[in-house]
């Protein structure tokens, strides 16, 4: 094991193992991450090159098979729905979405439950035998598709049906149901390598984003911000007043203290004011004097002091972000989707940061995270705040 400067200074070896810890455990969390969604990509990428049905499956189900059609999956659990107001939906898509969304176990509004059975997909069609009878979709008939992100409902449209109907499964098959739909549609119009390039094109990018392990840090490295209580957030908040304090003095009006009234009176720019007539006359001066006024100089009356118009500089231009290198402010700009490697150097990133997919933005709680845009963005450090710009 390499071994680390020594300085003969306490806090910066306690400074150094503080940034090591946090690196670690930002590592370990997002490498964790990044691992479960691989292994979810491999397995997705092995049942699309396995996905083959049976006719021995069909063998004990209620329903007749076709000649050359085969079982794919069944789920006793589904419910049938129908959507009152009819809306024309997208058309089928072979879309693979290796990260599905948070699903409540709720009913849409609009949508009712007019039936419940045994859901059977095929590689010609899907069906739901319930107990008022069999409802089938075909895929030759299949004019839309939508998969509702928030609750557990498929809804299909097809030609030879008006109402839009479809199925309401459990949360925890809903995942399998539609990669499944996606495989079977994509066998019947002859478009399974499709679905193949895809999830290894996911697979090829997923492997260029796995993390890579943070140097470690020597007490050496230890900045001087590390003595003052906060860090470089301190000295942040210290420069920014310092900065922001002198510019709102300069620009507001100088106060005005007591008694200054009555000393503006008393000098001789007030004397020469219009009020002064309503003091009593001197003494007339006799004709043959003739008193000269004295020439004022020319620079004895200060110059208000004018308003400047130039740009503030950079560094300014934080609009309250901390300070960091990047240039990343709350100002505006455009979204930070692939912030620099050294941000969490900088900011106070969450656990499992490198594992967002969105944009940079700050939680309620001070936080950096990597979820911009997504519904559950900041949802464990007391919510969304504000975006980062660069």
């Amino acid at each position: 094991m390499a071994m680390t400067d020594s300085t003969g200074s306490t806090w910066r070896y306690r400074w150094a193992h503080r940034h090591n810890s946090r690196r670690q455990r930002a590592f370990r969390a997002a490498d964790e991450a990044w691992r479960h969604r691989d292994e979810e990509l491999r397995r997705l990428r092995t049942l699309a090159g396995s996905f083959h049905g049976s006719t021995e499956a069909g063998a004990g189900l209620p329903i007749e098979l076709a000649p050359g059609e085969v079982v794919f999956w069944t789920l006793p659990a589904a419910q049938l729905v129908e959507v009152r107001h009819t809306a024309v939906l997208p058309a089928p898509e072979l879309t693979v979405d290796p990260e599905p969304p948070v699903l409540r176990p709720r009913r849409p509004e609009g949508v009712k439950v007019v039936d419940a059975g045994l859901a059977v997909l095929t590689n010609r069609r899907l069906v739901l035998l319930g107990g008022r009878g069999r409802r089938d979709w075909t895929y030759g008939r299949m004019t839309g598709l939508s998969h509702d992100p928030a609750a557990p409902v498929t809804l299909i449209q097809v030609l030879d049906r008006r109402r839009t109907s479809g199925l309401l499964l459990p949360t925890g098959a809903v995942a399998d149901f539609r990669f499944k739909l996606t495989l079977a549609f994509a066998d019947a119009i002859e478009q399974r390598a499709a679905v193949v390039a895809q999830l290894d094109e996911l697979i090829a990018e997923h492997e260029a984003e796995r993390p890579e392990r943070p140097a470690v840090l020597t007490p050496a490295q230890a900045r001087l911000s590390g003595l003052l209580p906060g860090g470089r957030r301190t000295v942040a908040v210290a420069l920014a007043l310092a900065l922001i304090v002198p510019a709102m003095l300069f620009e507001s009006d100088p106060p005005v203290r007591p008694g200054s009234d009555r000393a503006a009176a008393a000098t001789p720019d007030a004397t020469a004011t219009p009020a002064a007539t309503a003091a009593p006359a001197p003494p007339p001066i006799a004709p043959a004097v003739q008193v000269k006024p004295r020439p004022e100089p020319q620079h004895s009356r200060p110059t208000p002091p004018t308003r400047s118009t130039t740009p503030r500089p950079a560094a300014e231009r934080r609009c309250g972000a901390p300070a960091n290198p990047y240039g990343y402010d709350f100002c505006g700009g455009s979204r930070i989707r692939k912030p620099d490697r050294g941000v969490c150097d900088w900011f106070d990133c969450v656990p499992g940061f490198w594992s967002g997919r969105g944009w940079l933005v700050q939680c309620r709680d001070g936080t950096v995270s990597l979820t911009g845009g997504r519904r559950d963005a900041c949802a464990g450090n007391q919510g969304f705040r504000r975006t980062f710009w660069a």
